[in-house]
């Protein structure tokens, strides 16, 4: 077992909680620990439709276990439910639930009541390297990602086959049963695209004509992909002392490596891969380790019409590090300009780290060359 570090905060608390995070991240695992008195799986076809039809038997099933603790798993199948819970907490301050969930979407576009102040909300993500020691294995990182089943699965092909149906069944079935877009042939275009992007500056336009649809949509059909958690767009820096020489563009990245991988059903981190497979691990890595230690944060990218660039900016706190990825530790002066140029014109108490998937650790002036995870460990990520 793997010891998640977001799982004190959920067991201690006393107030309900809300733990959204992607399908197989572990939510499920996680919360089972607990032992709650009461468990509901809405992912039980069964169940949904016995509480679909039968509202009032969550507070008979309360009262006839004599719970104390709710366990209701993939409540955003069933987002009404959530105002029999408000009421539930409401009568009885020491009922705690235990709510997961994979589309925030699904919940808002379901009128689902999001009990605020009765209800903590929380996120996981796949494995982070701190839950592992800093220890991942980088090459079955960036090949499988780090979704908890995969990525310990001791077989590699049965890795990639989990990767394979979690694409052919999640991405392609369960997005589109969900009735999250109306369009859906030109969503699934959309998608295909998307992903050769990964990594890259999207060009909206671009994109839309490589796709054939709308241009009005992308935006909407970016939000389907945050919203479900699958993929997140970066954004320019906003703090720039010259604004008008930023490149506006976002980058677009999935959550997961072997999702990723999944998609484009080619698993080999080979030479002309890995460099957008290293980017997207340090990514993710970035934005579950915030979620693991509820770190509020901020992700930018950074890039003047100058081709000045720095991957990600990344704002935790009161602390900003400057970071780019590298693929070898074969580090120069020369891959840390942007870094300089960043520190120096932009945000001068920021610290500098090229993370890469080598093992050797350098200064270059301000800016610290080291393996990526302990890269992230000096973060405190």
């Amino acid at each position: 077992m793997v010891n998640r570090i977001i799982k004190p905060a959920i067991s201690e608390t006393k107030k309900s909680v809300l733990l959204l995070g992607p399908r197989q991240a572990g939510k499920s695992t996680l919360v089972g620990e607990l032992k709650a008195d009461l468990h509901i799986n809405l992912a039980d076809e069964l169940e949904f439709l016995n509480h679909s039809s039968r509202p009032g038997d969550l507070a008979r099933l309360i009262k006839l276990e004599d719970a104390r603790t709710v366990f209701i798993d993939e409540v955003q199948r069933l987002p009404r439910i959530l105002n029999t819970v408000q009421a539930l907490v409401d009568q009885n301050k020491k009922l705690k639930f235990y709510l997961t969930g994979s589309s925030a979407r699904k919940l808002k576009r379901g009128g689902a009541n999001l009990l605020p102040g009765r209800v903590l909300n929380f996120r996981l993500g796949p494995l982070v390297a701190a839950e592992m020691d800093y220890k991942l294995e980088t090459e079955k990182a960036l090949s499988r990602g780090t979704l908890p089943e995969p990525y310990l699965e001791n077989q590699a092909k049965a890795a990639e086959q989990l990767l394979k149906s979690y694409v052919a069944n999640y991405l392609k079935e369960e997005i589109k049963a969900e009735a999250l877009t109306r369009n859906l042939e030109s969503f699934a275009r959309f998608i295909n695209e998307a992903i050769l992007s990964v990594g890259e500056f999207i060009d909206l336009t671009k994109l839309a004509k490589k796709a054939k649809v709308s241009r009005h949509a992308i935006p909407r059909y970016f939000e389907i992909l945050e919203d479900t958690l699958i993929g997140y767009r970066v954004f320019p820096y906003p703090q720039l002392t010259e604004p008008q020489d930023l490149i506006r563009h976002p980058k677009f990245y999935l959550f997961d490596n072997g999702v990723y991988n999944g998609m484009l059903q080619n698993f080999k981190p080979s030479a002309d891969r890995i460099g957008p497979l290293a980017e997207q691990l340090v990514f993710s890595q970035i934005v579950h380790s915030a979620w693991a230690r509820e770190i509020d944060m901020n992700l930018w990218t950074f890039r003047t019409r100058k081709g000045v660039e720095v991957d990600f900016v990344v704002e935790a706190g009161s602390k900003v590090f400057g970071i780019e990825v590298k693929t070898s530790d074969n580090i120069s002066i020369d891959d840390c300009e942007g870094l300089i140029h960043f520190k120096k014109a932009e945000a001068q108490g920021a610290e500098c780290f090229i993370l890469h998937m080598g093992t050797s650790e350098r200064k270059f002036g301000p800016v610290w060359s080291m393996p990526w995870q302990k890269g992230l460990q000096r973060m405190g990520l």
